[in-house]
């Protein structure tokens, strides 16, 4: 006993010098390997049974209580079974004893050990482990303490981690299924006692009519049911304990509901329950003897209340008048728990029929409370409310109708007992009263939930599509109403103006631009279900916006050279810049709308499309003729950027109508163009202006793309004629580097000009397109833009000087990016247009080409370059020819050599790095050409994969080389079958797919093992890429069949999966891993369960004969997917459970 006691101390001290802070870090390392050394040693656990009932000492109680924890999850099969009953039989009686002394974060420790041995030996050994459960539940005295049991079992039984065998888990799952009735019946008991015992007594006078207004909101929503009756009582007046015991069985409650089928069990009674305490979230009020409700949250009271007016608790304590915050937390907290649970229910999307009438019920008490959080009376508007609520329940309420329209809408909204129409009110009411910003973007993402639901069940249910509609188009005219009122400064400003509109976050918008963004989303949604209503009620409120800014010019003032708007007077700025703030974005909501007017409904609301489109072609060229961005105005810092802003958000507005335009054009090119010719005209008068570099750049921008819209999806014939569009083409072929546009407005003018010279026009047939002449002014365009790019050429044999080298990279870095996107744009068009294009770009080519090897030592060139170069070939391959094209490749083939390739590859993330990921890329087109063409360099592209770039990035991560790598290597497979497999369709139906005749066998051999070792390395995005690479083989070419793989490669690609799945390094891919396992064995079922899972369970360390005898008997010879599946997860689970139990057997251990 004294070298107990003398050990006791001599481990609190070292306890106390480990966590003290100047305690080093070597000393700290040596006071571990000491408790560690004493852990392990045989019979530890008898002396910190000792330790824990004669100590005060937190850190040496929790020492002592994790060489319990590692004892039973890691050693208890080794554990004598007179030594596990003595534990079993102590650790309860220390729990009993010390729970209410010891700190709870220890208390709950010693839950866990002793639901930890009940995990192990209920119900054979430990057969009353959770009837001591229930019994301490039922004991008042003892009931907190078994909730925290009972939380701790569900938590550690239910979802059991790894460290158990399958058949365990399952009969641990069944066993707490068998108890689920009686522990809700027992919990729905404590939360109904608790309730009614301290509920108001029926003498109470009835409540104040403020409270009991919303009753009959929603009267037929309950029918009169018991529930409507009882939850209209007041609310009951919990002291602190019953709070705290309340709280603790809806934390039981929620995670029993985590795994728990919908059932029976779960009754009405326990709704109920649930639902009088998630009126804790909504009703943070405190009873007065008058019957009126005082609010414990208002500013007002402070939390004090006159002590005279308090009734006496029911436990027969009186109160002194303070009501803490932390009650408050503690009843707000009751709330949200209960939602909690609400929420665990709903989330299930399984609901039996014999549940269905229970969700009914809950929906209904749910909407009782939506109404209490939504109503008004003379103290509170229905805002203020939910500001003084907690956040979380508010949270977890928001939670409950996001589940509710996703999952359950389509359930319920035809029941005659659910008034869906009063539930959009109250969700309404809801929604706009929200008071954070988060809180009203999570609203609106379930407004968008119901609206996409309303479109899918009005597009089924085309014959009834009216009077779907009507049932539902008050609420959704008021929802659009109102979220356009939400997006502008006029009905908004206060809160508009706190969002942030610079700091940009992962989506790479601002704050504002989310809130606009999500708002248009909403009212793009609800135009495509009432379209004549949503034009009608936003058309106005523009024009009114639009007027504001059209009546700019009457307050102009040129004085000398500079003009500068004459309003000053502050009150009038600020209203102006809000009216701008406003029409900027109702422009863009006009812009989210133009895909509402085009194909079928063309013509049904061509009337309001064309106002929309001549008021902003109206605007855009107001803006453009005024040049209003160029004023000067009393708040430049404010006014100019809102100038700017509205005239380019008008002219991208325009640019979203393009596609209507295109259908204008098509529908009105055989009669009289006159109305289409003016909207294109001045729409070229409004953007022309504005292409030059003296414009700022957000403006040029918007006029460019406006450009590049009309050129690509108009291709009005007369563009080219416009002066204007002469005027753009002299600026870019004449422009120097002095006027030159930036680099971006640079690159999409020449991309609009050369558009319109190369796109077919529409509605004409071919002999009337005039490509000879087309074809002669894009020779000329691109000759002029690349004057000084082709002189490079007489430069390619003399050594440059550094300034003249730099002066080149500053060349071919402005023109190549040009160029790639000209062709880019033609990618997908005719074949006539990308000839046009290859034939003014053949000059420049083969100046790349010869400038190629002079930049070979210049990775941000060579990048450049070879950027161009992917995209020729992604573009205009045809058009180069085989023998260019076979001079490029071999340019390249030669060039980067091994040194060259491994010196790029070695600094990752360079740009050496992305000219090789650039170059493969290239090749990837290459090998996928159909033909003969480019089959002769096949040898040379594979060695170049196998023998320079593969050796390099093997035992690298290297994760953009590799993935480009692994990519062409799949390309070569896929595309080039039959340089690896000659077999021809005769012989194969001949003598089936077992008479391979394999050419090239080592090279695809060695392609084999490249994807083999890539499943031995970490990085998980090239692991999921080569496994669906070697899937999509399979599929296509019958990879797995092939005679070689089959013999010499299939058991070693399966034992590598399997290995991955055990070792658990790519666990998010256990689906796809099992299906390719699948796959890869279902060649030959017959082999599998007869050669290589034998094979394969021998060559398992850490495991008995016996245990392998187990496992293969467990592994069902199954041939469908689904049980296969199973099997291979059992398998994965109980080897590593075995190995875990071996390896944690004292040394010297007999196992029998």
């Amino acid at each position: 006993m004294a070298s107990e006691e003398a050990s006791l101390r001599a481990l609190e001290s070292l306890m106390t010098e480990f966590f003290h802070s100047c305690t080093t870090n070597e000393r700290k390392r040596e006071i571990e390997e000491l408790l560690n050394n004493f852990a392990q040693q045989t019979g530890a656990w008898r002396h910190c049974l000792f330790f824990l009932s004669n100590t005060r000492n937190e850190y040496v109680m929790m020492y002592s209580l994790t060489v319990f924890e590692n004892l039973v999850n890691k050693m208890w099969i080794g554990v004598a079974s007179q030594d596990k009953m003595e534990i079993r039989s102590c650790l309860p009686k220390l729990l009993l004893a010390q729970h209410k002394v010891v700190p709870y974060f220890i208390r709950n420790k010693l839950c866990k050990v002793i639901v930890d041995i009940g995990r192990q030996d209920w119900p054979m050994f430990y057969h009353d482990f959770f009837t001591n459960t229930l019994q301490l539940i039922q004991s008042p005295a003892l009931a907190p303490l078994g909730l925290v049991m009972l939380k701790t079992t569900s938590e550690e039984l239910a979802c059991p981690r790894e460290d158990l065998s399958v058949a365990r888990k399952d009969e641990l799952r069944k066993l707490l299924l068998e108890q689920v009735p009686t522990v809700l019946g027992l919990l729905t008991g404590i939360l109904e006692t608790y309730w009614d015992k301290h509920s108001v007594i029926a003498s109470t006078p009835p409540p104040s009519p403020t409270s009991g207004e919303s009753v009959e909101l929603l009267g037929n929503l309950f029918q009169g049911s018991q529930y409507s009756k009882l939850l209209c009582q007041p609310m009951a007046t919990l002291d602190n304990d019953s709070q705290q015991l309340c709280c603790l069985v809806l934390e039981c409650l929620a995670h029993l509901f985590s795994w728990i089928p919908l059932s029976t069990s779960i009754t009405p009674t326990l709704l109920a329950s649930i639902f009088h305490f998630a009126r804790f979230g909504c009703d943070l009020r405190t009873k007065a003897k008058t019957g009126s409700f005082i609010s414990s949250n208002s500013s007002s009271s402070n939390g004090q209340l006159n002590p005279g007016t308090m009734p006496p608790t029911s436990n027969g304590g009186g109160r002194n008048g303070q009501q803490s915050e932390g009650n408050k937390v503690d009843r707000a907290r009751l709330g949200v728990l209960a939602m909690t649970c609400v929420n665990e229910l709903v989330s299930k999307n399984c609901v039996p029929m014999d549940f269905e009438e229970y969700l009914l019920r809950m929906f209904q008490q749910t909407f009782f409370l939506l109404q209490r959080l939504t109503r008004e009376n003379n103290a509170h508007t229905v805002k203020s409310r939910l500001q003084e609520l907690d956040e979380s329940y508010l949270e977890k309420f928001t939670d409950f109708l996001r589940l509710f329209v996703s999952v359950h809408l389509r359930r319920i909204e035809s029941s005659p007992q659910f008034p869906i129409v009063e539930f959009l009110a109250l969700l309404f009411k809801y929604t706009f009263n929200q008071p954070t910003h988060e809180g009203y973007f999570a609203c609106l993402d379930i407004w968008s939930v119901f609206l996409d639901f309303l479109t899918t069940k009005i597009k089924s249910r085309l014959a009834d599509r009216e009077s779907v509609l009507n049932r539902y188009k008050d609420a959704l005219v008021l929802l659009l109403r109102e979220v356009l009122n939400r997006i502008q400064f006029r009905y908004n400003q206060a809160q508009l103006e706190e969002l942030d509109d610079e700091t940009l976050d992962d989506d790479q918008q601002t704050e504002w631009q989310r809130y606009l963004r999500q708002s248009l989303e909403v009212v793009a949604k609800v135009m495509e279900l009432l379209p004549s209503h949503a034009f009608s009620t936003l058309f106005p409120v523009l024009q009114e916006n639009l007027d504001v800014y059209m009546g700019l010019q009457q307050f102009i003032v040129t004085t000398g050279t500079s003009r500068r708007l004459n309003i000053s007077a502050e009150n009038d700025c600020r209203r102006l810049h809000c009216s701008l703030r406003d029409l900027s974005s109702l422009l863009q909501a006009v812009g989210r709308l133009a895909e509402h007017f085009i194909g079928e409904i063309f013509a049904a609301r061509f009337n309001d499309a064309l106002a929309v489109v001549e008021r902003l072609v109206e605007v855009t060229c107001y803006g453009s003729q005024t040049s209003l961005y160029d004023l000067e105005t009393a708040v430049p810092s404010v006014l100019k950027p809102d100038l700017i802003d509205v005239h380019a958000q008008a002219l991208a507005a325009l640019q979203a109508y393009s596609h209507w335009l295109a259908q204008f054009y098509g529908e009105v090119h055989s009669q009289n163009q006159s109305q289409f010719i003016n909207l294109i005209t001045s729409a070229i008068d409004a953007s022309s202006p504005l292409i030059t570099a003296k414009v700022p750049e957000k403006l040029l921008l918007s006029a460019c793309h406006l450009m590049v819209s009309i050129t690509s999806t108009v291709r009005p014939v007369f563009l080219v004629t416009f002066p204007a569009v002469q005027n753009i083409f002299n600026l870019i072929t004449t422009e120097s580097q002095t006027h030159r546009l930036p680099q971006e407005a640079h690159m999409l003018v020449c991309r609009a000009l050369s558009n319109m010279l190369l796109l077919p026009w529409p509605n004409l047939p071919e002999n009337e397109q005039q490509w000879q002449t087309r074809s002669n002014n894009h020779t000329s365009l691109l000759a002029a833009l690349t004057r000084e790019y082709r002189i490079l050429r007489g430069t390619v044999n003399i050594t440059p000087r550094q300034p003249d080298l730099n002066n080149m990279k500053a060349v071919i870095q402005q023109t190549l990016p040009v160029l790639r996107d000209i062709v880019d744009s033609i990618s997908g068009e005719s074949t006539k247009s990308r000839q046009i294009c290859y034939q003014s770009l053949q000059e420049s080519v083969q100046v790349s080409l010869s400038l190629f090897p002079v930049f070979i030592q210049q990775p941000d060139v060579t990048d450049e370059m070879l950027a161009f170069f992917l995209t020729l070939f992604q573009a205009l391959r045809v058009q180069m020819g085989v023998a260019f094209t076979g001079q490029i490749i071999h340019t390249f083939l030669s060039m980067f050599t091994r040194e060259q390739l491994a010196a790029s590859i070695l600094q990752e993330g360079s740009a050496g790095c992305r000219v090789v990921q650039k170059f493969l890329k290239i090749l990837q087109v290459v090998v996928q050409e159909p033909g003969q063409a480019f089959k002769p360099f096949l040898p040379s592209i594979l060695s170049l994969c196998m023998e320079q770039v593969y050796p390099v990035v093997a035992e690298r991560s290297s994760p953009d080389v590799k993935a480009e790598m692994f990519e062409l290597l799949y390309q070569i497979l896929h595309q080039n079958w039959r340089y690896f497999f000659k077999t021809s369709v005769l012989t194969s139906v001949q003598k089936g797919a077992a008479e391979d005749t394999m050419e090239n066998e080592a090279q695809f051999t060695a392609a084999m093992q490249a994807f083999g070792q890539s499943f031995l390395q970490p990085d998980i995005h090239i692991f999921k890429q080569n496994l669906s690479y070697l899937e999509s083989l399979n599929s296509k070419h019958k990879l797995y069949h092939r005679k070689l793989f089959r013999t010499s490669m299939l058991f070693h690609f399966i034992n590598v999966l399997l290995q991955v799945l055990l070792h658990k390094s790519h666990d998010l891919l256990q689906e796809e891993i099992t299906v390719a396992i699948y796959n890869m064995a279902s060649v030959d079922f017959d082999a599998f369960y007869s050669a290589f899972m034998p094979e394969f369970l021998n060559g398992c360390q850490g495991v008995d004969t016996s245990q392998r005898a187990v496992l293969a008997r467990n592994f069902k010879l199954e041939r469908d997917l689904p049980s296969f599946t199973q099997s291979v997860q059992r398998l994965v689970n109980d080897l590593r459970y075995y190995r875990l139990c071996n390896s944690s057997l004292p040394t010297g251990t007999i196992k029998l």
